[in-house]
Formats: C-alpha cells, structure tokens, sequence
C-alpha cells in the first residue's frame, strides 16, 4: 500500500519548512551582516559587466531600430540577397557597428572637447587664486579699518583659533595622509575596474542587441509556462508600459538636456563669461536630473565664473534663471510631454526618496520607476473601486462625506463649515 501523504499535512510542512529557512537567515543576517554584504557586493561587482551591457544595450535599442528600418534595410533590399535570413544578420550586424561606433566617437569627442578645457580652466584658476585672495584680503582689512569693534574682536579671538587649528592639523589631518593616498590608489584601481566593465558591458550589449528579439521570445515563453495566461499577459502588458516610460522620459530628457546645453554655450559666449564649453557642459549633464539638476549644476559654474568676476557671475545666475524657466515651461514640457503623468509633489517627493537611497542615479530614474509604481497603484485602486460599483475619478470624491448602498453622499455646506472651523480651533 503506497503511502499518500494528506495535502493538508503537506502544506503545513512545506510552511514550517519555509518559515524555518527564514528564521535561519534572519539569524544570519543579525549576526554576521557585515559578511553577508560583503558577499552581494562580490557577487554585484561580479555582473556588473552583464548590467552595463544590459543597460546599454536597453539604450541604444532605439537608435537601431530606427537605424536599422530607415536606412540600413532598404540598402540591403538593393543588394537584392537572396537568402532573407542572411540579409536580416547582414542589416542587424552592420547597424550595430555603425551604432557602437557612433556612440564611441560621440563619447571620444565628448571627453576631448572637455579635457583641455578643464585643464586651461584649472590653470586660469590658480593665476587667478593669488589675485582673487589679494582682493579678498584688501576688502576684508577696509571692513576692518572702517569697523574698529570688529577688529579688536578678531585680534583676540584668532590667536585662540590658530592654536586650535594647528593642533586639529597635527592630530587629525596629518594622521589621515596615509589613509588619503590609499584611498586615491583604490579610486584609481575602481577607475581601471570601471572601464573594464565599461569594454565588456559593449561587448555584451552588441551580442543583446543582435538577438533582443529572441531574448524577448524566450521572456515571453518563460512568463506563459511559469503563470497563468491572464497572469501573463498583464506582467507583459506592464512590461511594455514600463519600457514606453522609461524609454520617453529617459530619451527626451537627454535630448533636452543636449539642447540646453547648447543654448547655455551660445548665451555664454555671447556675453563673453570666461570657461564657456566647461560651464555648458556642467549645466547640460546636470540637467538630466530632474528638478534639482539645474541647481547642482549652476553652483559649480557660478564658483568658476566668479573667481574671473564677480560681476559676471551674477549676470549668469541671472542668465541660468532665465534659460532654466525656459526649459521648465516651454522646452521640457514639448519633448518630455506627459511621459510620467506625475504632478510636481510626487516629482519632488521621488526624486527626493531616490535620490537618498541610490544617489544620482536614484535621482534620474526615480521619476520614471515611481511614474510606473504610481500607475500600477491606481489601476489596481480603480480596479477594486469598478467592483464594488464604485466611481474610480478621483473628483467625485472631494466633497464625500459617506458612501451608502454605493452611492455617494455629499457633504452639505453647513458639514463643510463644521469642518473648516473645527480644523481652525485645531490649529489654535
């Protein structure tokens, strides 16, 4: 007689089972953390060459689809080749190498325009830091000449903070050489790394590219024998709406910023403002981050401007303004659209989360990632709303007081007035 275990019994085991292994790796994780983050972050340094591919080969997808279906592929039809799957890999091949070599270029040039440039910046900087600190020094000892009370205050207090300063040099800076050097060796070994995978990750998106639609097959295969068919088709359907927001937002947000840019190299050299291709480069990579990238560029750039002239320094706070306006009204709103469908709260709210948790990558993909969880939310919010018969616009629900037998009771004025000064007493 063959023993058949009771399904019941069965699942119980399978629980506990479960529910041990997670008490197992709590405890782990509690008691040896450090070893255990240690281990992801070997195992991320190990695929990170396949992420860089991946993300790159997710980039460019775009440029070779065009590529390929506009000028590659009628090319080929001429060549009148016989064999269409042979033509199909001919097209594909030699628009990807068309492509990588484009964006290496593009990127080779990028690095040659900006290295001179922030070498000759470099060195106007310390021609200009003795004259800089020589004008300082005059208006601060003509403040001090025309405020006597402040003087004698500084006279008596500097000696007092100089002795602590070269004591804080003595034991805290000097210490801390050794560990400076050996952090500079491992950020420029980590530069080594980073290049590496950056070859390999090109490698490996080429690869990506030329079977994407296979790859996308076997995703597909995968989803409809793991899940059920409605199941499947829904995963795929947020998949396809995902990659649209990403790829929109992400996409016209760097062709947005190149316009930039470009409009801030010819407004600073029309009004003749010193490091011009350095600060155009500097506002238009911070533009990519959205919201706070025009801040974070225009420090750096007015600190530069300023150290030549202060006078035009404000005239390019004032420029920036101006351009940023620009870009936030009529520039970004025409290429970017209505590509996250998110208010200016939750901009803010996600790149502000995302940004602390993953830095500046966090803030560049963290309005798209949180456009789409955004979506995902409501459509399942409206989705519970329908069935319970319930209306799923947000505007029906402003002036609700109760909902009974699904119909929707308004508040009348006088409950808005109980409300309104009942929320008044609670602020006094």
């Amino acid at each position: 007689m063959k023993f058949r275990p009771n399904k019941k019994d069965l699942s119980k085991g399978i629980i506990a089972l479960l529910v041990i292994i997670a008490a197992i790796c709590f405890y782990y994780l509690l008691f040896n953390g450090t070893h255990f983050s240690s281990i992801i972050k070997s195992i991320f340094q190990i695929f990170m060459p396949v992420t860089y591919g991946f993300i790159f080969a997710y980039l460019l997808t775009p440029v070779v689809n065009r590529l390929e279906v506009r000028v590659i592929l009628p090319v080929i039809k001429r060549l009148k080749i016989k064999n269409e799957v042979k033509a199909q890999k001919i097209s594909r091949g030699l628009t990807i190498f068309i492509t990588v070599m484009v964006v290496l270029w593009v990127i080779y040039s990028f690095f040659a325009l900006i290295i001179p440039e922030l070498i000759s910046s470099i060195r106007n900087i310390s021609v200009q830091l003795p004259i800089f600190v020589r004008n300082t020094t005059d208006w601060v000892n003509k403040i001090l000449a025309d405020n006597p009370d402040i003087r004698d205050f500084i006279r008596t207090t500097l000696p007092i903070y100089s002795d602590q300063l070269q004591s804080f040099l003595n034991t805290n800076i000097l210490p801390q050489m050794e560990t400076v050097f050996k952090s500079v060796t491992l950020s420029v070994m980590s530069l080594v790394q980073v290049l590496w995978n950056f070859l390999i990750g090109i490698i490996i998106s080429c690869y990506v590219l030329f079977n994407k639609e296979l790859f996308a097959g076997q995703c597909k295969k995968i989803l409809y024998a793991l899940f059920k068919t409605p199941t499947a088709n829904n995963i795929i359907q947020r998949s396809r709406f995902t990659n649209k927001t990403f790829s929109g937002f992400i996409g016209g947000k760097i062709l947005d910023s190149l316009i930039i840019g470009l409009l801030c190299f010819i407004g600073v050299s029309l009004l003749q403002m010193p490091h011009a291709v350095l600060v155009s480069v500097i506002v238009g990579v911070t533009n990519v981050i959205p919201f706070f990238g025009p801040y974070i560029g225009a420090i750096p750039s007015a600190f530069l401007i300023f150290m030549v002239s202060p006078i035009k320094c404000l005239y390019f706070l004032i420029f920036i303004l101006i351009l940023q306006q620009f870009d936030g009204n009529v520039l970004g709103p025409r290429i970017l659209g209505e590509s996250t469908g998110l208010s200016g709260f939750w901009v803010i709210f996600s790149i502000t989360i995302f940004g602390g948790l993953f830095g500046v990558l966090g803030m560049i993909i963290g309005v798209p990632f949180f456009a789409v969880l955004y979506t995902i939310f409501r459509s399942y919010i409206n989705k519970k709303l329908t069935l319970r018969g319930l209306p799923d616009s947000t505007i029906e629900y402003l002036d609700v007081g109760t909902i009974e037998d699904n119909n929707l009771i308004k508040l009348q004025p006088e409950d808005k007035k109980s409300q309104t000064s009942q929320s008044t007493n609670n602020l006094k």
